[in-house]
């Protein structure tokens, strides 16, 4: 069995492999595509291929929608030339479920693949940008992608450089910028009518629409203020009747392809599993595997219209509701507590979050941060129950066997996290005329714990490799004068650290957090073994 159009059309090894096969008049779907584009999605990592994509098939099998996805790209080509070129869109999506059982299904919804570095494709997307029928747009880019400026707060070259350059620039040149290019494609959109549009952040990361609009809106807004585009352009996005930018919340766990479903895989008979690594160092494979859980929100606001995907699960309401279960997720019942799990799980040599939930000492940890300190901030957003979401992450999601996840995947970019993850819950207590911030002891210890992780060191001191983080290198810069064994006082180098609201969303000494931050350091810095002993001690 290959991944491509002609090996489908055998079903039969198909269905004895027990892999489901799309239902849907796939050639159809592609005119209809061709002719109408509806749907365009930036990022084709493998939560768009597990989750957006299957929903969209899943419409399409019914016949509730007739066009498929046009994903794109922005920087690197690899998924596109290696996994979805080869394979004709194709995707093959495996779910680990907690009692073992696992589903196997040819994904088929993407009509095509676009990288925006290659001039024909870009071409294709204006035009696509143009037509009347687009609805929406939608983005998993990573949170970091939206980010115009750099650790100096100022903005980054490559933006500066397409503020002058405009949305085209000299033969055809198109931004650098992730964020530019999307920009100079609505800048299609605006001269092709005004058309209406629904520009669709999906990445998990707080208040994701707002933050899509204001990168897109600071690109808009310059280039009409440099007078290289025409000066309603900027009144053109900020229009939310005509532009909006709805809020979502996306919850689905997809960890990098695992050696173990490859095998898998082959042992049915399936021989197109061959993983590649990227440029950019991520895994990429014909197939994705994922969790069974899965919870898409969005803000009911498409100027365009949209597909009928309530129909397919996705929950849809208004924007109140949206932020309610977006912080409820980010900052309490999930991410802080993968977040507390990956740091600790990389300091005590762990390498899937699955067995991090046998330890009592990191169970009680995340028990701690979400239950009793994070869940008595959260607000009951209606639509999902806080106790019984954190319930299932920590009694089925987490623990799921099956689901090859690893700390070391979960910590990457930490430093762009925690301001949501944890400090939006020490904001809510400082605000609380309910809730001392002198209460919270776990929080801080996994700060602290984070910050003794830069250091590239386990608690046996054997050195790891730190995940890819865009403040590490200035950080590692603070700390490179830190060896485990120290006994400090450490406060001149960490109080730089531990002001810094960009990282923790507030200064922790304003909060009256520092101190305590500082204290927990001293101690996981004490030797062998002290990452285990200071967390036994604070948990007891």
């Amino acid at each position: 069995m290959r991944l491509n159009n002609k090996a489908l059309q055998d079903k039969a090894p198909w269905e004895k492999a027990g892999i489901e096969l799309p239902q849907f008049d796939r050639e159809a779907m592609l005119t209809a595509t061709r002719t109408d584009p509806e749907w365009v999605h930036f990022g084709a990592g493998n939560i768009f291929r597990a989750f957006p994509a299957a929903v969209q098939q899943s419409l399409l099998d019914r016949g509730i929608e007739k066009t498929g996805i046009i994903v794109v790209v922005g920087h690197g080509g690899d998924i596109v030339d290696r996994v979805f070129l080869p394979h004709d869109h194709l995707t093959m999506a495996v779910t680990l479920k907690s009692d073992g059982s696992i589903q196997k299904k040819v994904i088929a919804s993407v009509a095509d693949s676009l990288r925006m570095d290659k001039p024909v494709d870009m071409e294709k997307l204006r035009a696509v940008f143009r037509a009347p029928s687009l609805r929406m747009i939608s983005l998993t880019i990573t949170e970091k992608g939206y980010s115009l400026t750099g650790g100096n707060g100022e903005f980054l070259p490559e933006v500066v450089e397409d503020f002058d350059m405009g949305p085209v620039g000299k033969d055809q040149a198109i931004p650098h910028h992730y964020i530019g290019k999307i920009a100079s494609l609505c800048y299609e959109r605006y001269l092709a009518g005004k058309l209406p549009l629904a520009l669709v952040s999906m990445d998990n990361c707080s208040h994701n629409g707002d933050k899509l609009l204001s990168a897109v809106e600071t690109f808009a807004c310059q280039w009409a203020e440099k007078g290289l585009v025409e000066p309603d352009f900027c009144d053109y996005i900020r229009d939310h009747g005509t532009v909006a930018f709805p809020l979502t919340m996306i919850d689905k766990i997809t960890p990098r392809p695992d050696e173990g479903v490859k095998a898998m895989l082959e042992a049915v008979g399936f021989t197109d599993t061959q993983m590649h690594i990227t440029g950019n160092h991520s895994y990429i494979a014909p197939f994705v595997n994922a969790e069974e859980a899965q919870y898409l929100v969005i803000e009911d606001t498409f100027p365009a219209g949209r597909p009928a995907l309530e129909k397919a699960g996705v929950l849809f309401t208004d924007r109140e509701t949206v932020d309610k279960v977006e912080k409820m997720k980010v900052c309490t019942c999930l991410n802080p507590l993968h977040t507390a799990l990956a740091i600790f799980g990389c300091l005590l040599g762990y390498t899937k979050i699955c067995d991090e939930m046998k330890d009592p000492d990191l169970v009680k940890l995340v028990e701690t941060i979400g239950y009793t300190e994070g869940l008595p901030v959260v607000v009951d957003p209606g639509i999902l129950a806080p106790q019984k979401f954190i319930d299932e992450v920590l009694r089925v999601r987490f623990p799921n066997p099956f689901m090859p996840d690893t700390p070391q995947r979960i910590a990457s970019d930490t430093s762009q996290k925690i301001p949501i993850r944890f400090g939006e819950t020490i904001k809510a207590y400082l605000a609380s005329d309910t809730l001392d911030v002198h209460n919270l002891k776990r929080i801080p210890l996994v700060l602290a714990a984070w910050i003794r992780y830069l250091l590239g060191v386990d608690d046996e001191g054997k050195a790891f490799t730190v995940s890819p983080d865009p403040l590490y290198p200035g950080l590692a810069r603070s700390l490179g004068g830190v060896r485990l064994g120290d006994t400090g006082p450490f406060h001149r180098v960490l109080e730089p650290i531990l002001s810094d609201k960009r990282i923790f969303g507030v200064n922790l000494y304003e909060a009256g957090l520092g101190e305590r931050v500082e204290q927990y350091f001293g101690e996981l810095m004490t030797g062998p073994g002290a990452v285990r002993g200071t967390l036994r001690k604070y948990l007891s």
